[in-house]
């Protein structure tokens, strides 16, 4: 509580109220993610920080800076084991195992304030926890922490860039697999560059934290989902080159398929990571290799023919893919009915899309919350599905208070689709109804119309390509959150 009342006091930091800590810990992952500075978030206790987990794990999954302060009981009442007691620490373990410090003296905790943020930026960036008794924070004899230089990324030794260049220039398939920092604008046209003076093809993670994409941008392949697409996708290359990423492996591990694709035969050399200086390295091999100038990037314009018609997850995203305003930044929590996202978007106007790196669902309306208190000036399109949506509505709230210029995109087909997709894959018996009411949740059906517009954001339904399109319309030409919830098959 002191903390709260001292915001009062700093008229430079923002506050953000969110209704549940998973929509603050998104949100403070979105905002890391386009500004690439650490948001903070503010939790309560073991239980507070145990209910933003998910989101962290997503935030640690994508390298995002990220401060949490959790608060705890003051240092003398914590022996007495009161009700809302933990180990705070071993939560904290699992999502911020760079650092988590527990502030014991009230003298040192603006040290140990400045330490946190610098744990959170790194590089890599990561998620930092500084747990603040209530008696530390109330006590007189605080002290400021002294103001940090930072820490600068590793350059790339010399040698390291010319073996790189020797390899690519003799290998017989080589290819490059880009993550993380790699996937941004200046980085993606450094690595197509090297890819087209060395005829290597450009692989981008299934999963990566935020990748500019469209017109006029270099397009990498994405690594497919599924292991024996992704397994026939690399199958031959002899040389992987990781650019800021880890060597594949599959998301799940299946009966009779392998978890490493790293096809046989095939040798994985690093140029960097992420505590290294990417764009420099990615630079530097541009040059080393005499590629510069050398990148053809794609200039086909967005297709104009919008979908008419019925409404079904492909004509959703073939809207969604004329329509993108230019600059637009895209939450993409769209699962398997949005499985059409990423090629319809191909063609549209240059913009960012941010995926869900950690795989825990209730990640994309969060998201778009720190993303969009990260750049103001732009709209942010949220691809959300029926059952992930229901993790975190509460973030409608908060794009409601905050007046943030977010058009929520509901595909809603009544099912945990993706779950049944799954329960096929790793060979279990798909017949039982026990089971497949587990993945239906069209019984009673959701109104996500009214769910939204409970929390103060406009919305509207559609039920053919035309109604949806005519509602796209009037989301992006809108001040403020929206929702437009698209009607589509159900798929159980």
């Amino acid at each position: 509580m002191h903390f709260v009342a001292a915001l009062d006091d700093n008229p430079d930091l923002r506050a953000v109220l969110c209704l549940f800590e998973g929509v603050a810990t998104g949100a403070a992952d979105g905002f890391a993610r386009m500004s690439g500075r650490p948001a903070a978030t503010l939790l309560h206790l073991g239980p507070g920080l145990g209910n933003g987990l998910a989101n962290l794990h997503n935030a640690r999954r994508a390298s995002s800076p990220v401060l949490n302060v959790v608060g705890d009981h003051a240092t003398w009442h914590a022996a007495l084991d009161s009700p809302l007691s933990s180990n705070i620490q071993t939560v904290a373990a699992n999502v911020s195992p760079g650092f988590v410090r527990y502030g014991h003296r009230v003298e040192a905790i603006g040290l140990d304030a400045v330490e946190a943020i610098d744990a959170a930026y790194g590089p890599p960036g990561s998620v930092a926890t500084l747990i603040l008794p209530a008696d530390v924070s109330w006590d007189e004899g605080g002290l400021p922490g002294p103001v940090s230089a930072g820490h600068l990324p590793s350059r790339v030794e010399p040698d390291r860039i010319a073996s790189i260049a020797a390899l690519l220039k003799t290998s017989e398939r080589p290819a490059l697999l880009v993550g993380g920092s790699a996937c941004s604008r200046p980085a993606l046209e450094a690595a197509a560059a090297i890819c087209a003076g060395s005829g290597a093809r450009l692989i981008c993670e299934t999963f990566p934290p935020r990748l500019s994409r469209g017109v006029g941008l270099p397009r990498p392949e994405r690594l497919a989902y599924f292991s024996e697409y992704a397994l026939t996708q690399l199958e031959g290359i002899t040389d992987l080159v990781l650019v800021d990423a880890e060597p594949p492996v599959a998301f799940f591990a299946y009966p009779d398929k392998k978890s490493e694709l790293v096809p046989e035969g095939c040798t994985v050399h690093v140029l960097a990571m992420g505590s290294d200086d990417v764009r420099g390295a990615l630079d530097a091999l541009v040059a080393e290799l005499g590629a510069e100038g050398s990148v053809d990037r794609p200039k086909k314009a967005p297709d104009s023919n919008l979908p008419r018609g019925a409404l079904t997850a492909e004509s959703v995203m073939q809207a969604v893919g004329v329509l993108l305003p230019e600059d637009a930044i895209v939450s993409d929590e769209s699962v398997t009915a949005g499985q059409y996202a990423f090629h319809y978007t191909r063609h549209s106007a240059p913009h960012e899309y941010l995926t869900l790196t950690g795989g825990a669902i209730g990640q994309g309306l969060p998201l778009a919350v720190g993303a969009a208190v990260a750049c103001p000036e732009r709209r942010v399109i949220a691809l959300e599905a029926d059952g992930s949506a229901m993790y975190t509505p509460q973030a409608w709230w908060t794009m409601a208070r905050e007046n943030l210029d977010i058009t929520t995109i509901i595909l809603n087909n009544g099912a945990y689709a993706v779950l049944g997709m799954e329960l096929q894959r790793v060979g279990a018996d798909s017949d039982g109804i026990k089971a497949r009411e587990l993945l239906n949740i069209g019984q009673p059906d959701l109104d996500f119309v009214s769910i939204a517009s409970g929390m103060g954001v406009e919305s509207r339904s559609a039920n053919d390509a035309e109604e949806f399109v005519a509602h796209l319309r009037w989301s992006l030409s809108t001040r403020g959150p929206t929702v437009v919830e698209a009607r589509i098959p159900a798929v159980l």
